[in-house]
């Protein structure tokens, strides 16, 4: 009888999931992760892992499966609190989701999992596992979840396939709806529980706040730059290859604040992400302003108006080549090489058209279509069919 030990969160999903692999045979056990402990920074006076433990036991009871917690707060501090901080702090905007899935849930809770004898690891995540064989070696898949509207292989696109091996996604199969149904007829305590938002470690706190905490305030200047200014219509140069094409398209525009004019002030460029709209508290113009860069040297923040600014809009991106990662290893470019793909820059955004360029140095994502808001530290997918395949941290 194989053994699976499952992340239970005090979700439905993972709820669902545990009773899931009961009914299919397996040997379940429920382990709670309890990913952060400093309770000065909860916004309300509500402990939310106190209350998701509990969940997560009752669950667990309700099942009738062996459950206990582990504390992973220490391993989550050093790999994902103190990461994004250094992210943050050299302007660059990066997703804890994904990294707390490559770091935390299939590293160090799969390998405590291991420890106690498990086969597998299985999550709550919608999105499905396939295998195939080739060269008589097994090939592990990562698949779109069933419900287009709750996929959430994006969150995953940093697993390798040492990690997919040993992973289960019970729910992949099911929709949100579905998975709500099956925990209310078995009178689970979290069917009706609200989807959590926010990280996936400090409850209810909001990343902006809680880094606000953390990083001293820095007073500068917000700039707005017209639509019409002319360093969105440079002449295009000669380019002598592909590749000085590409680095062109995906390069970021050197704004100076004489290109445009002093609209405000604000506490600290690190606070601030591309294609931000909310918390400038700019007046007066006719159309919201958005984030179109951030400068953590100077400490300048500069805007345009609207979301079809043309700052805000780039037609390729760059992944260095160490930070380049292939699920599919066997599909791994080789300089010179091409690829035409469905991307995506941020989860639920629909797949864009694109095509992927191997070089020596690293790897250029060109869109059909420009792409709003490309942010540095961010991952990019990319897929064929309802495959993820690769991915990679914008640079």
């Amino acid at each position: 009888m194989k053994r699976v030990v499952v992340g239970l969160s005090g979700g439905v999903d993972s709820s669902v999931a545990a009773y899931l692999l009961k009914e299919q045979g397996y040997e379940v056990i429920g382990l709670f992760m309890k990913n952060w402990h400093d309770d000065s920074v909860t916004i309300s006076n509500e402990c939310p892992w106190l209350e998701d433990s509990n969940d997560a036991l009752l669950v667990a009871e309700k099942l009738g499966i062996p459950f206990q917690t582990v504390d992973l707060s220490e391993q989550y501090k050093e790999r994902i609190v103190d990461y994004m901080f250094n992210e943050y702090e050299n302007g660059r905007t990066p997703n804890p989701d994904v990294l707390c899935n490559r770091e935390i849930k299939f590293d160090v809770f799969m390998k405590i999992a291991l420890s106690l004898g498990a086969d597998y690891v299985a999550t709550g995540h919608y999105c499905r596992k396939g295998t195939l064989e080739k060269d008589g070696k097994e090939i592990y898949q990562l698949l779109a979840g069933v419900d287009g509207n709750k996929d959430q292989s994006y969150f995953l696109c940093q697993l390798s396939q040492e990690q997919l091996s040993k992973a289960l996604f019970p729910i992949g199969e099911l929709t949100k709806p579905q998975v709500r149904e099956i925990a209310s007829k078995m009178e689970l305590v979290t069917a009706e529980k609200k989807d959590s938002q926010g990280l996936c470690f400090i409850g209810k706190v909001r990343l902006p706040e809680f880094l606000q905490q953390q990083l001293q305030p820095k007073e500068g200047l917000i700039y707005e730059i017209t639509a019409d200014n002319s360093i969105y219509s440079p002449e295009k140069p000669q380019f002598a290859s592909e590749e000085e094409a590409l680095a062109f398209e995906s390069s970021n525009i050197d704004y100076a604040p004489e290109m445009g004019k002093m609209v405000g002030k604000h506490q600290g460029a690190h606070y601030y992400t591309i294609g931000q709209r909310k918390g400038l508290n700019v007046g007066g113009t006719k159309e919201p302003l958005f984030i179109i860069a951030t400068d953590v040297k100077s400490n300048a923040i500069y805007t345009g108006q609207g979301h079809n600014h043309p700052g805000l809009f780039k037609k390729a991106l760059f992944v260095k080549n160490s930070e380049v990662h292939w699920i599919r290893e066997d599909m791994a470019l080789k300089p010179g090489e091409s690829m035409e793909i469905m991307a995506r820059i941020r989860y639920r955004q629909p797949l864009q058209k694109a095509k992927l360029h191997q070089f020596d140095n690293g790897m250029y994502v060109s869109f059909e279509e420009p792409q709003s808001a490309i942010t540095e530290g961010q991952f990019v997918s990319w897929h064929l069919e309802d495959e993820l395949v690769g991915s990679g941290v914008i640079s």
